[in-house]
C-alpha cells in the first residue's frame, strides 16, 4: 500500500534550531500518575488529529470507520487529516516550535518514517519515552532491528510501530512470463522488447524511491556495501555511477520514453488498471487482491519478488512534543497495536501486521493464518523469504537527489 512520501526539511529551516537528538525521553503519564487508566481518563473527550497520507481509499475507510468507532467507544474522537506529503505535517510542527508554541499544538499524531522521522529527531520535534508503556506494546518485538531502527535511525521511544511494508513486483501474467520477472535484468530486457509498458514513480515518492533502491541493490550486489548511518562516498560513488548508467539506458523503454515519470504510486496503479502498463513495483502487495476482486486490476495479475530480494520496513506513528491532545494520541497508538485492529487492517486493507504473531495465543493467531488475500497475492512466507533492509536515511536522501539530477534531468 502507499506509504508517506519521504522528504527532508530544508537545511535552512533546521539551522534555526540547535542540532540535537530526539526529544529527551521522559516517563509517560501512566508512569507518573499510576497507570494506563489515567491516560484513558485524560483522553476521554479529546480529539486526536492524525496527520497521515490520504491517497489510499481502502485505508481511509478503515481509519474513519472501524478505527474511529473503536476510539469512540473510549470517548476519543478521531479526526483524520489527509495529506499528500508527510513533510507538510512535520513542517507544521516545526513552524509551531519556531513560534514558541510548545503546548496545545495542532498536530497530535503523524504517520511518519524514514527521512522525516530523522529530521524531526534532529529538530527535537517528537515526544518520546512512551512506546513501551502502551499496554499493547506487549505484542511488539522491540529487539527486531526493523522496530528498533527506522531507516537506520534509532527509534529510542520516539515513535510507535503500526504496520509492515514489503516490496514486490506486480505484473500481468498475460503479458509477462515468470522468466521475464526473475530479476531486474530480465525485467529491463522485457521492457526493452516492450517499450512503454513499465515505469516507476519519480522519487522522492516513497515507492519510487524504493524502486530505485531495488535497482541499486541489484547493481551493487546488495545493501551491505552501503552500510552505516552516513554516506560512504567511495562505495556510494562506485555503485551509483553504474546505477545511473543502467537507468539512463533503460529510460527510453519506459512509459513515455522515460521523458517523464508518474508523480506518485497512485498514478502508476491507475496506469496499470487502465492497461497502459503491464508491471510495477509496490510496497503494498497485500492490497492487490482487493483491487483484483473489485475489477480494478485484471484477474491475470500476479506478484513476485525479484532475485535481488524484498525491501521491507515498518511504518510508525509519532507524537509531536507539543501535541494538544497527547493522551488521545497515545490511546490511538495503543489501539493500532491491538491484535483485533491489526487483523482487521490485514483482512480489509491487505496491510501486513507489525506485531509479533508469535506473541499471540494459538486462538489469537489462527485468524491471521486464515486470511485469504486471493490468488494474485504472494503468500507471506514467499514474500519474506529474502528480505533486505532499508538503507540509512542519509543514503535515501542522497539517492533521491542524485536520481533527479542524473536520470530525470539527463
Amino acid at each position: 500500500m502507499p506509504t508517506p512520501r519521504l522528504l527532508a526539511l530544508s537545511a535552512a529551516a533546521l539551522g534555526l534550531l540547535t542540532a540535537c537528538g530526539g526529544a529527551e525521553a521522559e516517563p509517560g503519564p501512566q508512569t507518573r500518575t499510576g497507570g494506563w487508566a489515567a491516560v484513558l481518563g485524560e483522553a476521554r473527550g479529546q480529539q486526536v488529529d492524525w496527520y497521515m497520507y490520504g491517497g489510499d481509499e481502502t485505508l481511509n475507510t478503515f481509519v474513519t470507520g472501524f478505527l474511529a468507532d473503536r476510539l469512540d467507544e473510549l470517548g476519543v474522537t478521531l479526526k483524520q487529516v489527509r495529506i499528500t506529503d508527510t513533510v507538510d505535517a512535520v513542517n507544521k510542527v516545526l513552524a509551531e516550535k519556531q513560534a514558541g508554541r510548545d503546548e496545545g499544538g495542532s498536530v497530535d499524531l503523524v504517520w511518519v518514517n524514514g527521512e522525516n522521522f530523522a529530521t524531526g529527531q534532529q529538530a527535537g520535534l517528537w515526544h518520546c519515552g512512551y512506546d513501551r508503556d502502551l499496554p499493547n506494546a506487549a505484542y511488539v518485538d522491540f529487539d527486531d532491528p526493523a522496530v528498533a531502527r527506522d531507516f537506520g535511525v534509532p527509534v529510542e521511544g520516539c515513535e510507535s510501530v503500526w504496520q509492515q511494508a514489503d516490496s514486490a513486483l506486480v505484473y500481468d501474467s498475460s503479458a509477462l512470463t515468470e522468466r521475464d520477472v526473475e530479476s531486474v535484468s530480465s525485467l529491463f530486457a522485457w521492457a526493452e522488447r516492450n517499450p512503454g509498458r513499465f515505469t516507476y514513480p519519480a522519487p522522492p515518492d516513497f515507492t519510487g524511491s524504493m524502486a530505485v533502491r531495488t535497482f541499486l541493490y541489484d547493481t551493487a550486489g546488495g545493501p551491505s556495501a552501503l552500510d552505516g548511518t552516513t554516506v560512504d562516498e567511495e562505495a556510494y560513488g562506485e555503485a551509483s555511477s553504474r546505477l545511473w548508467d543502467r537507468l539512463i539506458g533503460v529510460a527510453p523503454s519506459l512509459w513515455r520514453g522515460g521523458e517523464t515519470y508518474p508523480s506518485g504510486q497512485s498514478d502508476v496503479e491507475r496506469l496499470y488498471g487502465n492497461g497502459e502498463i503491464d508491471a510495477f513495483l509496490t510496497y503494498g502487495p497485500g492490497a492487490v487482491g482487493d483491487l483484483v476482486a473489485r475489477g480494478v486490476f485484471p484477474d491475470s495479475t500476479r506478484e513476485t519478488v525479484l532475485s535481488v530480494g524484498n525491501i521491507a520496513n515498518n511504518s510508525f506513528v509519532a507524537i509531536p512534543y507539543n501535541a494538544g491532545d497527547q493522551a488521545a494520541a497515545k490511546v490511538l497508538a495503543n489501539e493500532l497495536l491491538d491484535p483485533e485492529v491489526q487483523l482487521e487492517l490485514f483482512r480489509t486493507a491487505g496491510i501486513y501486521p507489525a506485531i509479533d504473531l508469535e506473541r499471540l495465543t494459538d486462538a489469537e493467531r489462527a485468524p491471521f493464518e486464515d486470511v485469504d488475500l486471493g490468488p494474485s497475492v504472494l503468500p507471506l512466507t514467499e514474500l519474506t523469504a529474502d528480505t533486505q533492509p532499508e538503507l540509512a536515511a542519509a543514503y535515501v536522501t542522497r539517492i533521491e537527489a542524485d536520481w533527479k539530477a542524473r536520470v530525470l534531468q539527463r
